[in-house]
């Protein structure tokens, strides 16, 4: 492995620990919430079928290795506990309702809307010429998925100065689970910067490691408190939530999808569209996230957070209930919840959806007309549809 990148692999580790001591235009027709899953999975199937291979499976190499086997039985010993890092570990395994890995999918369907690089500069590649999408791009795909995954399992990490009064047996179980999570979030991430080097391309190299650097920094904001959980300004702004957005998601996957067409040696105006749709589809999907607990049947609080979309857009709406809701946010945040769902913000959320499925669409246009540019669009309509 060369110099830079042995730095690149140590820069990130370090900045992980860092992180555990311490320690989210076109319009749509809408559809059913049970017609907008069928839609969702035909468009994620198509899609698959599209770039050759399910890419539910595209980690399965570093999931099955020795290393990793190891530190999947000692996860067992958590069964029964109440550590998050068992969520998580179902969340990933398990393939719920769009909990299929899209980045990697999108990362070459992204490659396979730009298709092959100049002939003079494409000869030395490997060039799958089934699905046409090069052997790096697959292996970018897959370092994509494999950020994205040891960035969840390092959110695991719970603040143990919070069980300093628990029972000693509930109190090792979380120190244990914080062990497993940093072991295995590590690990993925090591192979993660292992793939990235083996691709021989410094910039990507960059701008993936300059992904990984948001994903950390995601953790030091001002939306942060000490404990690492959402904290509501008076003064915040929308921009303030696009700009979280963007460092916890937004950047991994608009340098992931620009990092695709980096490899194939494209132009530079397709470089930006590709990179523009990673990044409004990433704030596509955090809308949606955002707007679910609003929609659910069950009024549940356990994922609503108080600098989520809908709360911002309430507050720039009514300003004068800034200081209601941040004294609100850890007294009652129930009411908060209820006041937003009583409003019309949820409508402007979803018209806000719409049109981040617009920038996303309209940053294909530099892409030839393919069955991957297609697959693209319909993934962007099914999540704005479900």
């Amino acid at each position: 492995m060369s110099t830079s990148v042995m730095m690149l692999c140590k820069n990130c580790s370090s900045l992980l620990t860092h992180f555990v001591k311490r320690t989210s235009v076109k319009k749509f027709p809408r559809f059913l919430s049970s017609k907008s899953y069928d839609d969702w999975k035909k468009a994620v199937s198509d899609a698959e079928k599209i770039v050759g291979y399910p890419t539910s499976y595209m980690s399965l190499r570093c999931l099955i290795s020795d290393e990793f086997s190891n530190v999947a039985m000692h996860l067992r010993k958590l069964v029964g506990t109440r550590h998050p890092l068992l969520k998580t570990a179902r969340g990933l395994l398990h393939v719920g309702k769009q909990n299929t890995q899209t980045r990697g999918l999108i990362v070459l369907l992204i490659a396979k809307a730009a298709g092959p690089g100049p002939a003079d500069q494409s000869k030395d590649r490997e060039l799958d010429k089934i699905s046409g999408i090069y052997s790096s791009q697959r292996s970018l795909a897959e370092v994509t998925e494999m950020i994205h995954m040891a960035n969840l399992i390092h959110k695991g990490v719970v603040n143990l100065t919070d069980y300093i009064e628990s029972e000693p047996r509930e109190k090792n179980d979380m120190e244990f689970g914080n062990k497993m999570a940093v072991l295995s979030g590590d690990f993925l991430l090591a192979n993660a910067c292992t793939e990235l080097a083996s691709l021989n391309n410094t910039h990507v190299v960059e701008t993936m490691s300059m992904a990984i650097t948001d994903l950390m920094e995601a953790e030091f904001t001002d939306l942060r408190d000490a404990g690492g959980e959402s904290l509501l300004k008076t003064d915040i702004q929308f921009a303030d939530w696009i700009k979280q957005t963007y460092l916890s998601s937004g950047s991994l996957l608009a340098r992931g999808c620009r990092s695709a067409v980096e490899l194939a040696d494209h132009r530079d105006d397709q470089k930006e569209a590709a990179a523009s749709f990673g990044e409004n589809m990433a704030y596509l999907q955090q809308v949606k996230t955002d707007l679910k607990p609003f929609l659910s049947k069950d009024n549940s609080l356990e994922d609503f957070s108080v600098t989520s979309a809908p709360v911002i857009k309430f507050l720039e709406k009514y300003p004068d209930e800034r200081k209601t809701f941040t004294s609100l946010q850890s007294k009652d945040p129930a009411q908060i919840f209820s006041m937003i769902k009583t409003s019309s913000v949820l409508e402007d959320c979803s018209r806000l959806c719409d049109d981040y499925g617009s920038l996303a669409i309209n940053s294909l246009d530099v892409f030839p007309q393919t069955d991957a540019k297609n697959a693209l669009i319909n993934i962007v309509h099914a999540t704005v549809n479900s």
